[in-house]
């Protein structure tokens, strides 16, 4: 018989370390058989102790591969020539991508079949095997780095008497079935990638910055810190019944802690993109990367319909008691609200969601500076609230026909009969339409 190595096709004199690189990169390609006792010219050598390679080999797979490999690897001796040869067969694995256990899942220590020899995996490659195994929900899949560390979460957990041991992580999903860490534990880990990026503008617009903050490490440090800087801008105004002075909050405190939490339990942690919170002098915008899941409309939000892109973070969440149920932060932020003239409103693209909340203490200046943009503002949002009687709904260009205006003017107007709550916005983009509320 004539040896020659191949992608599928592995040749080796003696048993030496590499082999693990080589079984490795067979289990994430299409499998193949390594030949113990023929060295690279084919030529047959043979082995004096085939039982013991392949015990030798076995306990190399079982102290230094992940996942566990050894039932897809299968041994046979066979006799050529009067020589022995140890047959070692790997099979294509099915909890791909598999690595070297002192590398972790990097292309120090994952490997694949590239012609004729064993080669380091890219990034790419790896995140593709993790994806094709454990499917597109970003939180369910192994995490890439598995050299995660808890101090964040501990504290969370300790602070409300909840245990947070190696039984707990497997029922929350921070540990997989195969026993490594999961994306859901990289959010929660002190290693956390993903961060939150914060700016305060004097005025309404992005013109100059007054202060700007990047907040890192896991998920729930940033959002304690986050939240301790956006409340550090909730200013108070004060007004006075007679003697007695009242304080009034810029913002709702409900309506800021769940704009907050919506950003993090909703976004799409699958892109590498920071979530933004921008405060200006009349409003905040929390705005996080990934639109509406399919099949939901704003209004199905606004009504509390909710179809959740991270449920395992949710309920973790949901177990520290920090949100209630699915669903009702936004109508939270909405009911706080709900004594003031100015509303929430929301925003969406095909990859992005903004929630916006008015400053309570702007209202007077607002509404100055929009009459003055907009004369005869009460008689332009009858002619639209009668346009939509007739017609059911309306959008900036049938606007600017209607009322014969700019289309600075006729979208300036629309936004305030949103936030005064007259209005509701659906769609996006060019497709974006207002209805009465």
């Amino acid at each position: 018989m004539i040896y020659r190595e191949s992608e599928t096709t592995e040749l080796k004199s003696i048993v030496t370390d590499d082999i693990k690189k080589e079984i490795i990169a067979f289990a994430n390609s299409e499998g193949g058989k390594i030949y113990i006792g023929i060295n690279d010219e084919g030529s047959v050598c043979g082995i004096s102790d085939p039982d013991g390679a392949a015990l030798q080999i076995s306990n190399m797979i079982r102290d230094n591969i992940r996942p566990d490999l050894s039932l897809f690897v299968h041994y046979e001796t066979v006799n050529d020539d009067g020589k022995d040869i140890l047959v070692v067969t790997v099979q294509r694995g099915t909890e791909r991508p598999y690595y070297l256990s002192g590398k972790g899942l990097k292309p120090s220590g994952v490997y694949i079949r590239q012609g004729f020899s064993s080669a380091p995996a890219s990034d790419f490659a790896i995140r593709r095997m993790i994806k094709d195994t454990d499917g597109d929900s970003f939180e369910i899949m192994r995490s890439m780095n598995q050299d995660l560390s808890f101090l964040a979460a501990d504290k969370e957990f300790e602070l409300r008497k909840i245990s947070f041991g190696d039984a707990q992580k497997k029922t929350l999903g921070v540990i997989g079935q195969d026993g490594l860490f999961t994306n859901l534990a990289l959010l929660l880990s002190d290693q956390c990638p993903h961060t939150i990026k914060a700016a305060v503008f004097e005025g309404t617009e992005q013109d100059r910055f007054k202060n700007r903050k990047e907040f890192t490490g896991s998920i729930f440090d940033q959002m304690n810190d986050a939240y301790s800087f956006i409340d550090f801008y909730n200013e108070n105004r004060a007004s006075f019944d007679k003697l007695y002075r009242i304080d009034h909050k810029s913002y709702p405190e409900t309506a800021l802690r769940e704009a907050l939490l919506n950003c993090l339990v909703h976004r799409e942690y699958g892109i590498n993109s920071s979530t933004l919170i921008s405060i200006y002098s009349n409003r905040i915008e929390f705005t996080s990367i990934g639109g509406l899941l399919p099949g939901l409309t704003i209004r199905d939000i606004m009504m509390g319909i909710s179809a959740c892109r991270n449920p395992k973070l949710a309920n973790v969440f949901y177990r520290l008691s920090l949100i209630e149920a699915y669903g009702t932060g936004i109508r939270k932020i909405l009911g706080a609200y709900q004594d003031h003239p100015v509303k929430p409103t929301i925003e969406t693209s095909e990859n992005v969601f903004k929630v916006i909340l008015p400053n309570t203490n702007e209202i007077p200046t607002q509404q100055t500076e929009e009459k003055k943009a907009l004369p005869n503002i009460e008689g332009s949002a009858e002619k639209i609230i009668k346009y939509l009687h007739e017609n059911g709904s309306i959008n900036r260009r049938d606007v600017e026909r209607l009322l014969n205006t700019s289309q600075a003017s006729g979208g300036r107007l629309l936004k305030q009969m949103v936030s005064l709550g007259k209005l509701e916005q659906y769609g996006s983009a060019r497709s974006t339409r207002y209805r009465l509320r």
